[in-house]
């Protein structure tokens, strides 16, 4: 349940710990949301033109647009602006006792603004400080900027495509590499706040899009350059055939995956034809259907054309092959499972009115995360946040006539 007040009341994992998040866009957001949504209390640090996410999609405001709802969750809302000096001394209250300091532009434009690890830490020495930003900072690409499309094709997740499909290299339609970091930056930070606990110091984390990236699509497709001299080009065969992808039924789609020797033994004996499975060398063994992907994949999509989606999804299931629809952005919402297990849900925000929104992931026996605030708008808790920072209110009265700070109209 959301709580729209303070999370005071949070029973999440993290409950206790204080974010202070100077992150925009999509990659700092989902890592700081995650943290939210575990129990941290996330202060979000807004320009005064907000969070550029903001104006993504179509939205009942302007300034609350999709994208920005659906990461920016579980905080509050600050707006302060760092070009002014007023602006980089209230940050530095916020700071003094916070555990955790995540940003995401790059660290030559936090040295520019006087927020420099060195010059962070000397105000508070327990903070983990951690920026998600493009690359390793001891390499020649460290100032440039980095954006998900760029990291598709460094990482050479976009020319995998190619080699898969035979034709140009493309991009995943989702910001994989934003969320895969922050992803990643969730556990990297929380292995450092519990190692202050023995050492009592806090200390940087730098994690890079780039180096990120490449790990995680070589841990698949370095193959035989593993070795030295490599044993082949590179490339997982399986994931690389043309025709690994949804199987078009007689009147639809499937995805099925029919991988082991009891998969195989089991399809081929659903559809009547268990000693072509004995016989046919090709499917004999695992090495032997690896070598020849492409041959038995072609020959799978001819098999599925001649069924209907229902139709196979029984047989399939009844053998105990994994198989499940393909989904689109209308029917996820009446899958059974999903439906079953309320996975979706409707919130009332605020300002935004009826939402449709999505359960934390990961179901806990007794401090279960989730939600605990809604998407703020733009500087909505600015003057809550100065007063627990012991600002007083003739400050806090000065900082917002000098439009040091800013709060929502």
């Amino acid at each position: 349940m959301i709580d729209n007040g303070t999370n005071k009341n949070s029973t999440g994992p993290l409950k206790g710990l204080k974010v202070i998040d100077l992150t925009a866009v999509l990659m700092g957001p989902y890592c700081t949301q995650m943290l939210g949504d575990m129990g941290a209390d996330v202060i979000k640090v807004e320009p005064p033109d907000g969070d550029m996410v903001r104006q993504i999609g179509p939205a009942r405001h302007s300034d609350m647009g999709p994208i920005f709802l659906n990461t920016n969750h579980s905080k509050r809302s600050i707006v302060i602006d760092l070009k002014k000096k007023e602006g980089i001394d209230v940050l530095m209250r916020l700071i003094a006792d916070a555990d955790i300091l995540v940003y995401n532009v790059r660290p030559q434009a936090m040295d520019r603004l006087g927020l420099s690890y060195e010059k962070v830490s000397a105000v508070n020495p327990r903070l983990i400080y951690a920026g998600v930003f493009g690359y390793a900072q001891h390499g020649p690409y460290a100032a440039r900027p980095a954006y998900d499309d760029l990291m598709q094709g460094a990482s050479t997740l976009a020319s995998l495509f190619a080699r898969s499909s035979g034709g140009a290299p493309r991009y995943v339609p989702n910001a994989l590499c934003d969320r895969i970091t922050g992803m990643s930056a969730v556990g990297l930070i929380l292995a450092a706040v519990y190692e202050r606990q023995s050492s009592g110091q806090g200390q940087r984390i730098d994690v890079p899009m780039f180096e990120t990236m490449v790990n995680f699509v070589l841990s698949d497709h370095l193959g035989g350059l593993t070795f030295d001299p490599a044993l082949d080009q590179g490339g997982y065969a399986r994931q690389l055939s043309k025709s690994r992808r949804p199987y078009q039924t007689s009147d639809g789609y499937i995805s099925a995956l029919i991988y082991t020797d009891k998969h195989w033994q089991s399809f081929f004996r659903a559809i009547g034809r268990e000693e072509e499975f004995a016989q046919n060398p090709l499917y004999s063994t695992f090495t032997a259907r690896s070598e020849n992907i492409d041959t038995i994949y072609a020959e799978l999509e001819s098999i599925l054309r001649t069924r209907s989606t229902g139709e196979w999804l029984e047989c399939l299931t009844a053998a105990d092959i994994p198989a499940t629809v393909v989904h689109d952005l209308q029917t996820i919402f009446e899958d059974p499972h999903l439906v079953a297990t309320e996975f979706f849900g409707n919130e009332e925000h605020p300002s935004e009115g009826a939402l449709r929104t999505m359960q934390f992931p990961s179901q806990w026996s007794r401090t279960q995360p989730g939600a605990t605030r809604h998407a703020p708008r733009l500087g909505e808790h600015t003057a809550e946040i100065l007063r627990e920072a012991g600002i007083s209110d003739e400050q806090i009265s000065h900082l917002f006539n000098q439009s040091v700070v800013q709060s929502a109209t």
